[in-house]
């Protein structure tokens, strides 16, 4: 139905639907340097296209909390302010939701310290939509790929189907 691309390419967001059901996904890739401020400036751009059928993908570059690294060091301020604003638009992290306790991460650093930089966020009224997420391995990437598994119902049929989003 719609794209929209930034012209810097850092992300894209595609308004569609699956099983006749209106969905947006944006996927953003952040810059390495001012990562939070960053990605809290696309959603606040984008507030205005964000509804509970979106769900938002991508290497923010920024762990959003302190289990998100093998530190486990605090956050900054400017990860603060990200956070405050997911809160804001009542946007979770569902990887953080259904794992609370995990150690699990996306990134690999060369330094040895590993991270989750990439995020999967949907709108928590949702939250009973999202089936399964998980962090697969990747030995092509520094990065691992996350995989989401949605529920949806199809009109006039009895079973689920879902959507993989990796």
């Amino acid at each position: 139905k719609k794209i929209i691309i930034d012209k810097e390419g850092y992300y894209i967001m595609i308004k569609g639907s699956i099983q006749e059901e209106d969905i947006t996904t944006v996927n953003i890739n952040a810059p390495n340097l001012g990562a939070p401020q960053y990605t809290r400036q696309i959603l606040t751009d984008i507030k205005g296209e964000i509804d509970r059928n979106t769900i938002i993908v991508g290497d923010f570059n920024t762990p959003l909390t302190p289990m998100d690294r093998t530190s486990e060091q605090k956050i900054n301020k400017e990860t603060q302010v990200l956070t405050d604003t997911l809160d804001e638009m009542d946007l979770i992290d569902i990887f953080r939701t259904f794992h609370p306790n995990a150690k699990e991460y996306t990134f690999f650093c060369a330094h040895g310290t590993f991270s989750r930089l990439d995020h999967i966020l949907g709108h928590k009224s949702n939250l009973s939509k999202f089936k399964k997420i998980e962090i697969v391995s990747s030995i092509l990437s520094n990065h691992n790929t996350m995989r989401l598994d949605i529920n949806y119902k199809k009109k006039n049929w009895k079973k689920h189907k879902h959507m993989e989003i990796k």
